[in-house]
């Protein structure tokens, strides 16, 4: 018989807050993450705005040294651990390793670094680049410096699936557990890909808003005026423990994860199948996983971008799946006020949805104010909702194609 999966820890490092206390409040209250770029000249981008993550001190989690040897996405990455291992009330020492595993997602990986040691190369010749260049690019670097910095033995894996690289990083996790392998996993994703390169990328592929006169309504997911979406960064951590496990250390639980599945569009490097084809797969497949009808879902934590194929393509997934109880089961987008994290999407939308599950609150998806006749669904616009969330499910659609579905429950002993 396949082991329970519960989440015992959570770790954001978001635009709306660092923790999970400031987190949940930013969303409860809507508030919007996203303004213009601080961190490096934008005058000459169309989309001059990103939800970046202002208030991180990583020496509030790292040594100077180790700071210095890790890009800003691996940073991220283990602050967010460190958060969800106290939030789990994780003691160390008390724990077997090598039944302790890291599983991650990020879908670029050190942007920032391959930037600097670049302009290095071409400016000061190839003996000045760094030897820390390639251990501090890679995209694994998240999961290896976790993996370092927790001492887990078991397996450390990176999953790259653009942007439902944390969501699959969180399916692959709850297989682990539930085949055996592993009591405890780390999982989510990180990311910090908000750099010129980055930036110009994503506007020449004319994929972000540019309403640069008004950032924090820039987002804005299944609205009709919504113009591209807004880059942002951060981590998603979640602890996933084998349930046996958890109760036997008197853990709390927010939430059991009962299903995944993802799928391939096998249409598109960039634009999704037509009618959401392959998103509507993924969340039949998760919900079978589950043992769940659609009818069953109380809420909807959406990929919900706030690009207009998107939107109108997960929305027509929904209705396709949920029929009639589409217009009743409660959908929002975590991205209206973060924007999007990219490979760390997932996470932080996760976290979102796992605390709506424990709290019986739904998430406002703000910025929503001029309803789209392709886009009629309920999506909480504006203010939070407070109902009862027995089972939710957790969306992630990718470039290339990618559907990642996870589906999680209330906790029932």
């Amino acid at each position: 018989m396949k082991k329970r999966v519960v989440i015992t820890g959570l770790g954001p490092i978001t635009p709306i807050g660092i923790g999970k206390e400031q987190y949940w409040r930013g969303l409860q209250e809507g508030c919007s993450g996203i303004r213009k770029i601080e961190k490096f000249p934008v005058t000459h981008f169309n989309s001059q705005m990103a939800g970046e993550v202002r208030n991180f001190k990583p020496e509030d989690f790292l040594e100077r040294r180790d700071i210095r040897r890790m890009d800003r996405f691996a940073q991220f990455a283990v602050a967010g651990s460190q958060l969800a291992i106290e939030d789990a009330n994780l003691n160390l020492d008390d724990i077997n390793k090598e039944r302790c595993g890291v599983v991650l997602g990020a879908g670029v990986g050190g942007l920032g670094t391959f930037e600097r040691q670049c302009r290095v190369l071409h400016e000061r010749g190839a003996a000045r680049v760094s030897p820390l260049f390639i251990p501090m690019m890679i995209s694994n670097m998240g999961a290896g410096q976790v993996s370092i910095a927790l001492g887990f033995q078991g397996p450390s894996v990176t999953v790259t699936t653009a942007c439902a690289s944390s969501t699959d990083a969180a399916g692959k996790a709850l297989r682990m557990i539930q085949g055996g392998r592993a009591d405890i996993v780390v999982t989510g994703g990180s990311e910090a890909a908000i750099s010129p390169s980055g930036l110009a990328g994503f506007c020449s592929m004319k994929a972000l808003s540019t309403r640069n006169d008004n950032p924090e309504k820039a987002s804005r997911p299944f609205d009709k005026e919504r113009d591209g979406f807004v880059m942002g960064e951060g981590a998603g951590i979640l602890i996933f423990e084998e349930l046996e496990h958890a109760r036997r250390r008197g853990s709390k639980i927010y939430a059991e994860v009962k299903g995944y599945s993802s799928t391939s569009d096998a249409h598109h490097i960039t634009a999704p199948a037509p009618e959401g084809r392959g998103a509507a797969q993924a969340m039949v497949q998760a919900l079978t996983d589950a043992g769940l009808d659609p009818e069953q879902i109380d809420y909807i934590n959406a990929h919900g971008t706030s690009t207009y194929y998107n939107d109108k393509s997960e929305t027509a997934a929904i209705k396709k799946i949920f029929g009639a109880h589409a217009y009743r089961v409660a959908i929002s987008s975590t991205k209206s006020m973060t924007g999007h994290l990219l490979g760390a999407a997932g996470g932080i939308e996760l976290i979102a949805t796992c605390l709506a599950v424990s709290k019986n609150i739904v998430h406002p998806t703000i910025n929503y104010d001029y309803p789209d006749p392709e886009c009629d669904l309920n999506y909480v616009p504006n203010q939070f909702r407070r109902l009862e969330v027995r089972n939710a499910i957790s969306n992630s659609l990718g470039f290339g194609g990618h559907n990642a579905v996870v589906v999680i429950s209330k906790y029932n002993g």
